[in-house]
């Protein structure tokens, strides 16, 4: 018997299109909970009273 030749290698053209593609959906969900979590807080002043006193901070 001759040697064992492998046809093909672990990323070729369709797995890196996979890839790509995968990483792609995961930015834009990433990117879409990230500008949900930013639009969803409250707008206005935020004022809170602790040990160091009063804070107010405007959002």
């Amino acid at each position: 018997m001759g040697p064992i030749t492998y046809r093909g290698n672990l990323f070729n053209r369709s797995n890196g299109l996979y890839v790509i593609i995968g990483v792609l959906v995961v930015a834009v969900i990433g990117l879409g909970a990230y500008i949900f979590h930013e639009e969803s807080k409250p707008q206005g002043i935020e004022m809170t009273i602790g040990k160091n006193g009063v804070s107010i901070e405007q959002n």
